[in-house]
């Protein structure tokens, strides 16, 4: 079966927001990144909830922004200390935020997807998980002050 142009895309939006929740669920529950991307890959990807079908998800991109988050942690925490106010670490702020940074810096350091694409794909994941609409903007600053900074030669 071959794929459309808008199912991959589709599969690719769905695999940065199940990183950003395997790596909140890693975060929270101290199992391992290979853990989490088994249960995802086996029982979320696809999964039905009352009688909604979750996206299928794009392997390949998920596995690609767990390895990179998990691997680069250090790092992208640290690009994204510097994209926040000082008075705010990234330590201080929520889980799903520190997550949904997490999954983006490592597609921004990966520099295989444009950076504008991979901050309005996250700014979409961000929008899903917002309580009063304010988040995705924050989420656009922050990310873009980030891929600033992981690349410079887009800008």
């Amino acid at each position: 079966m071959t794929l459309s142009n808008n199912q991959i895309r589709k599969m690719k939006s769905a695999a940065r927001l199940y990183a950003v929740q395997a790596l909140f669920q890693m975060e929270a529950s101290g199992q391992t990144a290979e853990q989490i991307m088994r249960e995802f890959e086996d029982h979320r990807f696809g999964e039905v909830f009352d009688e909604a079908e979750m996206q299928e998800g794009d392997v390949d991109t998920f596995r690609m922004l767990m390895d990179k988050a998990v691997d680069n942690q250090a790092t992208i925490d640290q690009m994204t200390d510097r994209a926040l106010v000082a008075r705010w670490p990234i330590s201080r702020i929520d889980p799903t935020w520190r997550a949904l940074f997490r999954a983006a810096g490592a597609e921004l350091i990966e520099k295989a997807t444009p950076p504008k694409v991979v901050i309005a794909e996250f700014v979409q994941v961000a929008d899903a998980f917002s309580h009063d609409g304010k988040e995705p903007k924050f989420v656009n600053a922050v990310l873009d002050h980030m891929a600033r900074e992981a690349q410079p030669e887009a800008f």
